[in-house]
């Protein structure tokens, strides 16, 4: 009798990423390195921050000037005014503001703190202090350094890009796709029967964060060193969709 497993096997030997590095020749570095090819089903989920750094997405916070809505809001957050005009650039209005918590909505869609701005492992190796943005078009990363992995590899694993947020009712946070691609992101269950042959009527399963969250157990949240996860032993026969219809739409939006 076969047994259900998944596997996570984190990518050795990745160094510190820079601006301009090809993340996906890197990547595929790792994959010989670990005697690895890629296989049907395979998902490989990587940490925003390797894909952020490689696109340059890292800011120099002296080179901000925080503006008066910034230096007022800072006050009120107790947070750098700097990192607060960054915030609000990448945002597209305030949700939530009390001291040491600022929840926004990106302009991505995403309500979540900071705007997904971090200074953690974002090391000032020069003295500089940086902030690092999230991906553009964490989809589109995605589906580059999938095409790329294509080339190098022969075999293109599904790529996804994770990031750690919180959740508006449970304590804690928890790794979700932010970018997707090969893979149907949302997978849409309904109509198909249950264990008794119901047909369901509501199911929708966030495959992408399921895997995210999966994969950060792995990746970790500090200094572990390990961004690039491979995760092994899915099946799906849906088609592809990518992370950005993971976003609930304002018109369903109950709490908005």
């Amino acid at each position: 009798m076969s047994v259900a497993k998944l596997e996570l096997l984190a990518l050795p030997g990745l160094p510190m990423i820079k601006a301009g590095d090809d993340l996906a020749a890197l990547l595929a570095e790792g994959f010989l390195r670990a005697n690895l090819k890629p296989q049907p089903g395979d998902v490989l989920a990587l940490a925003q921050k390797i894909v952020s750094k490689a696109e340059g997405r890292s800011v120099e916070l002296a080179a901000v000037k925080p503006s008066e809505a910034a230096i007022k809001l800072a006050a009120e957050v107790q947070k750098d005014p700097r990192l607060v005009e960054l915030i609000l650039s990448e945002s597209v209005r305030v949700v939530r503001s009390r001291p040491n918590v600022l929840i926004v909505e990106h302009k991505r869609g995403w309500v979540m703190a900071n705007a997904g701005i971090d200074q953690s492992n974002v090391g000032p190796t020069d003295g500089v202090e940086r902030a690092l943005l999230l991906p553009i078009d964490p989809d589109g990363s995605a589906s580059r350094i999938r095409a790329k992995l294509g080339e190098l590899l022969g075999t293109a694993p599904a790529v996804i890009i994770t990031d750690s947020f919180g959740r508006a009712w449970r304590r804690g946070t928890q790794g979700i796709a932010i970018g997707a691609a090969g893979l149907p992101a949302l997978l849409d269950l309904r109509g198909n029967p249950d264990l008794f042959g119901r047909t369901l009527q509501v199911s929708i399963s966030g495959f992408a964060d399921e895997i995210a969250a999966a994969a950060s157990l792995v990746q970790g949240q500090g200094n572990e060193a390990q961004p690039a996860i491979l995760v092994r032993g899915l099946t799906w026969s849906a088609p592809d969709n990518p992370a950005s219809e993971l976003v609930r739409p304002a018109a369903e939006d109950m709490f908005r």
